[in-house]
């Protein structure tokens, strides 16, 4: 195999060329897993929160990181209006509650849970429109505050796994 390589250098070349270039520019199939079909764009509305508890600005930080996520894991063009794939929905829950508790009976432990509300449109395929409630949460000790740091943490893994599980149901057949 080895001695092939050296005299077919050439050819080898070309054709790893040819193989990557020809997964690179179909664009139907990325290493992410997504399939975007015959999508070029798409656009994420801003998700207004709606929950009970409102916690200012994670709408803004929510739509961005899904605008982020998805440009991060395909090849679509994010566009503000007129996307061949639309995501659209609203922040419907925010709260916290008790976990664990004491033997004082007070809580040891806190969970803050977020929950989501999206309505998918594919414009080029709308048998894959949805309409799906998301969430995620993050435990974190009953003496913290969820204030600076300890809100950015829950925040970032919040919206990470819902970013994830929207692209998921969205975008891949897993």
């Amino acid at each position: 195999m080895l001695k092939f390589l050296k005299i077919h250098r050439p050819l080898a070349f070309t054709l790893l060329a040819l193989v990557c270039f020809t997964l690179n520019s179909c664009g139907i199939y990325s290493l992410s897993g997504a399939s975007v079909g015959e999508a070029e764009t798409f656009q994420v509305n801003l998700f207004q929160n709606n929950a009970d508890l409102v916690e200012p600005g994670i709408d803004r930080t929510f739509t961005n990181r899904l605008q982020d996520f998805i440009q991060g894991q395909t090849s679509l063009s994010l566009v503000n209006n007129g996307g061949d794939l639309i995501y659209e929905g609203e922040i419907v829950q925010y709260y916290v509650a008790p976990m664990t508790a004491t033997s004082q009976n007070t809580a040891a432990q806190n969970r803050l849970t977020i929950a989501v509300n999206v309505r998918y449109y594919n414009n080029t395929d709308p048998e894959k429109d949805f309409e799906q409630r998301f969430s995620f949460y993050f435990d974190y000790g009953a003496n913290e505050q969820l204030t600076g740091s300890t809100l950015d943490t829950a925040l970032d893994e919040i919206f990470t796994r819902l970013t994830q599980d929207i692209f998921n149901a969205s975008l891949t057949d897993w």
